[in-house]
């Protein structure tokens, strides 16, 4: 079972601030965790394939394309009733 230092120390490196019944909940559950974990590595995987998915789902998102603009910027620069200068919108004076 983890001590109750070891869960300070790690609350203290993820930078969390953990009270006394934190600290004694999160004792129990990391270890739940890392004895699960154990189990887990007592499998045998060697000749199991590395896997990133096991839903056979694919990508369904669109291709992108590059548009040509409809508008140039010209047109939108002129669509500012604030003052333009250097191909930019002046948001604030220099003078105040």
């Amino acid at each position: 079972m983890l001590s109750k230092k070891d869960v300070r120390h790690i609350a203290k490196l993820s930078r969390l601030k953990l009270s006394e019944e934190e600290v004694e909940k999160f004792s129990k559950e990391l270890t739940s965790i890392l004895d699960y974990i154990d189990i887990l590595n007592e499998l045998d995987t060697d000749n199991v394939e590395p896997t990133a998915q096991v839903t056979g789902l694919t990508n369904v998102f669109r291709e992108d394309k590059v548009l040509e603009p409809e508008s140039s910027k010209e047109d939108l620069l002129n669509c500012s009733p604030l003052p333009i200068a250097n191909d930019q919108i002046e948001t604030f004076s220099a003078h105040g």
